[in-house]
């Protein structure tokens, strides 16, 4: 799959031991993990409370849901550059009190009120992933940073796992006062992270610089890395959506636990195996092989041939995520290296929004098959013009 592996299992073992020990990154690790728990679990939680506990409907759900999403899209980016002006202890802050009285007033708002207020927290959450992967770019000697990239995306792989679970067991378990659970778990991570106070830029670059007007960076490598990363994103999701479709049209809905399992099991290998290259595809070819692995889902069948068919699907997720996220890190100005996490978690966060209704709308209208075609054709069409950036960039360099 990917040239150059570190010779053996061996090889990889120890590459992830030498990034693990370098200061301050089993913590930020570990930390970084729990902090994105909560995050993880707003989405789910915030439904099933909206549907079940205030018995609004799924549309109504929707539409909570889908502003706490527009939220974390907008705020990512600003939030980010308070990070590169302020320093992350006082935006932690910020954001620690913003959760502390949305989630403290969940209980008392209706589904109307409770919309605008999503946004609100949405646009003030806790910005756990992008500041580990602001930590890591500022912090990880270059020459370690595509298996402290690769860790990350095996991190988010887990915690996207995770989280959705255990916000549907603290909504199902503990309804009316589930929120305030929430609350603390958002408090707890906050406090946590804010304690690591993990560097968010290199040593010896101070916070309040002049940071670089944006279109001195905001431009070709860097949108085809933003891109890849909304693609992939839209990619993942719509597969998501299709298979649940899939399996819920021949009554196999309770197989899509075991199916996930293994898509993540897979991601998780592909992306191990991408952290320990050292020769790996670039992020165009990745995010082909992406597409092109998950094309066979639309064939359906029972579970048992949609959980194989997602092996191919998932060996290249978190790779081409990690790639692109390393690409960012690399090309972010020092001074504006939060924006540019920011810009990055703002991108996956557009990725989910267009894959969402674009898929249930093929899915309703035509088939979960057709569904995973135009995601299949978009992400080849950013990984088309992704490899043409690249590659006439690469050009000019050897020009």
């Amino acid at each position: 799959m990917m040239g150059g592996v570190a010779g053996t299992t061996g090889g990889a073992v120890a590459t992830y031991r030498a990034v693990l020990r370098l200061p301050g990154l089993a913590a930020l690790c570990g930390i970084g993990f729990a902090a994105r728990l909560p995050v993880t679990a707003v989405g789910v939680f915030l439904t099933l409370h909206v549907a079940v506990d205030l018995d609004r409907g799924f549309a109504a759900a929707g539409l909570v849901g889908g502003a706490v999403t527009a939220g974390i899209a907008l705020g990512a980016p600003l939030l980010g550059r308070l990070i590169d002006h302020r320093g992350l202890r006082p935006v932690l802050l910020l954001c620690a009190v913003a959760q502390t009285v949305f989630w403290a007033l969940v209980p008392l708002l209706d589904a109307t009120t409770l919309a605008p207020a999503a946004l609100a927290a949405g646009l003030l959450m806790p910005p756990a992933f992008s500041v580990v992967r602001q930590s890591v770019a500022a912090s990880v000697p270059a020459e370690h940073h595509r298996p402290a990239f690769a860790l990350d995306a095996m991190s988010v792989e887990v915690t996207y796992a995770v989280g959705p679970a255990l916000g549907t067991l603290v909504a199902l378990t503990l309804p009316g006062t589930g929120a305030w659970v929430v609350g603390a778990a958002f408090v707890l991570a906050t406090a946590a992270l804010g304690w690591l106070d993990p560097p968010v830029r290199p040593r010896g670059v101070p916070h309040g610089e002049r940071p670089p007007p944006l279109r001195s960076w905001l431009r070709g490598p860097m949108l085809v890395a933003l891109a890849a990363t909304a693609a992939a994103i839209l990619m993942l999701t719509a597969t998501e959506l299709s298979v649940v479709a899939i399996l819920t049209g021949r009554g196999e809905t309770a197989w899509f636990a075991l199916a996930n399992t293994v898509w993540c099991a897979a991601s998780l290998l592909g992306g191990w195996i991408y952290g320990a290259a050292r020769r790996p595809p670039p992020t165009a070819v990745l995010l082909g092989f992406l597409a092109l692995g998950s094309l066979p889902v639309a064939l359906g069948g029972p579970w048992w041939t949609v959980t194989l068919l997602l092996v191919p699907a998932g060996a290249f997720c978190a790779p081409a995520l990690a790639a692109a996220a390393e690409t960012v890190g690399r090309l972010a100005p020092d001074a504006a290296r939060g924006v540019a996490t920011g810009l990055h978690s703002s991108a996956l966060m557009v990725g989910a929004t267009i894959a969402s209704p674009l898929a249930g709308v093929l899915i309703d209208a035509v088939a979960p098959a057709a569904a995973i075609g135009a995601a299949v054709v978009i992400t080849l069409g950013v990984a088309v013009v992704a490899a043409v950036v690249t590659g006439t960039r690469a050009g000019s360099r050897g020009r």
